[in-house]
């Protein structure tokens, strides 16, 4: 019974002490933030014909629908272009912003805007990932999904070396972002504009009012408790949302896969014969063809489809079993992608699958796109000022005239540099003299900072040691300074 008890209590402590799966949130807020990304700058063209009150599915019958469904829609508050056109340029900015991980609490918030207004706008315009993505938009504004791999993650710890330097750190743009917003609330709730469904609005007042009150604990507790008390209750949210993400990905997968299990065509093993056939979902016939010419590999794909959906949920309790499966579905979705032409579909079921990648996989892949952020910073700082000497920048000549003037000044009749004034004895030499010493103390300090720069990059790079000399940029080996 201790046992038991020294259980629970962990788990809840766990539960309650920290925001769990930061690695994971922080993919599927990248995942679902560039996938939306991509479907507005792809569709940037045809935004009218999808989305636009131009288009096959006009206004009226969009305010129809929504005035029957209560779906919550900005669009609809206003049928004229520039409104139009403003909430679609907004919703690319939000999804960019929430890609970087700026504010991600306001543009979670944002982001979910911008998807169900768009969305609820046509409901006929979508391919199956475009319900994906209208549930975890919602789902991403209870995460704290900006704890790694985000601006704010990066200005936490700027403040965090701050207080340790004894310095008080302040947050202006937050409040001032959440008061302009909540004064857009405030007004559009006043004008009427969310009678519709109740869900939408609730939450936004929600969030507004709990950031409110963060703020003000923070302002004005004189002891941690009560910000603590706050923390406890965003991990539970945060907790939550990620257990109820992780659910809704396993419900998918195993409604998608007990529905195949009673149609006919997969329990012959011919379904997947069928859609590579047709011409909406063929971009690439021959491809097609290929894959279908095999009826063993047809019959392989169909039951392995099949058996793969039905039983992920159950290989979460074993590790290596689920690593192996969710590889496979990975795997599967990009083919799906590349075969069936359908790559936002696709993209928005792999950020969900990301919700179970591993840690340990997680941090090693980071970090490897750190390192290969510092090569690309390292190569360009040696790789520019190389190439730029390298390739035949003229030398400056001696100058003759004074500093700030050109050259040909010098040789002009009647200039206080000129013929006259240069034929003094003594007087050329020791201005070339002094030129070529103006100019080797200016070479030495320049090669001087380019060794500095080069030896704190190397050390960077390689901690146990300085590594292989190398030649400073813009001189070649052998040559002296």
């Amino acid at each position: 019974m201790n046992g038991l008890l020294l259980k629970v209590s962990g788990a809840v402590a766990r539960v309650t002490d920290s925001a769990l799966g930061p690695h994971q949130t922080a993919v599927i807020r990248i995942g679902f933030s560039a996938t939306w990304l991509l479907f507005l700058l792809r569709e940037f063209p045809h935004r009218q014909e999808l989305y636009g009150p131009d288009g096959p599915w006009d206004w009226d019958l969009a305010d129809q629908l929504v005035g029957s469904n209560g779906a919550f829609t900005a669009l609809l508050w206003s049928d004229g272009q520039a409104w139009f056109e403003a909430l679609y340029l907004l919703s690319v900015v939000w999804s960019v912003l929430l890609l970087l991980g700026w504010r991600t609490r306001t543009m979670s918030v944002l982001f979910m805007v911008g998807v169900l207004s768009l969305q609820n706008r046509s409901v006929f315009m979508g391919d199956g990932g475009d319900n994906v993505l209208h549930l975890m938009s919602v789902y991403l504004v209870f995460t704290r999904c900006g704890q790694v791999w985000s601006l704010d993650a990066r200005r936490a710890r700027r403040a965090d070396g701050a207080r340790a330097r004894g310095e008080l750190p302040r947050d202006r743009t937050g409040p001032a972002l959440w008061g302009v917003l909540g004064l857009l609330l405030l007004l559009a709730t006043l004008a009427g504009r969310m009678d519709g469904d109740r869900f939408v609005p609730a939450l936004l007042w929600t969030v507004w009012l709990a950031q409110a009150l963060w703020w003000l604990v923070g302002r004005c507790a004189r002891t941690p408790q009560p910000r603590g008390l706050l923390d406890v209750v965003a991990h539970i949210v945060h907790n939550g949302a990620l257990l109820v993400i992780m659910a809704e990905a396993c419900l998918i997968y195993a409604t998608a896969g007990w529905y195949k299990v009673q149609g006919s065509r997969w329990q012959d093993g011919t379904a997947v014969h069928y859609p590579l056939h047709l011409e909406y979902f063929s971009p690439w016939p021959a491809l097609g063809d290929l894959l279908t010419a095999s009826g063993t590999l047809v019959m392989l794909v169909t039951y392995g489809t099949v058996a793969v959906q039905v039983a992920f949920p159950f290989t979460l309790f074993n590790r290596r079993v689920k690593n192996v499966l969710l590889t496979l579905m990975i795997i599967e979705h990009a083919v799906i992608a590349v075969v069936l032409g359908l790559p936002f579909f696709s993209l928005a079921m792999i950020a969900a699958d990301a919700v179970f990648l591993p840690t340990s996989f997680l941090r090693r892949l980071g970090g490897a796109f750190g390192r290969a952020g510092a090569g690309v910073r390292t190569r360009t700082l040696r790789v520019l000022p190389s190439r730029t000497r390298a390739e035949g920048a003229p030398v400056p000549a001696p100058r003759t005239g004074s500093p700030g003037e050109p050259v040909d000044h010098a040789a002009r009749p009647g200039h206080v540099n000129g013929p006259d004034h240069a034929d003094r004895p003594g007087h050329a030499d020791r201005r070339d003299r002094e030129g070529r010493e103006d100019r080797g103390d200016r070479e030495r300090r320049e090669d001087r900072g380019d060794r500095e720069r080069r030896e704190d990059l190397e050390d960077r790079e390689e901690p146990g040691g300085r590594g292989p000399a190398v030649p400073a940029p813009g001189k070649a080996p052998g040559t002296r300074p």
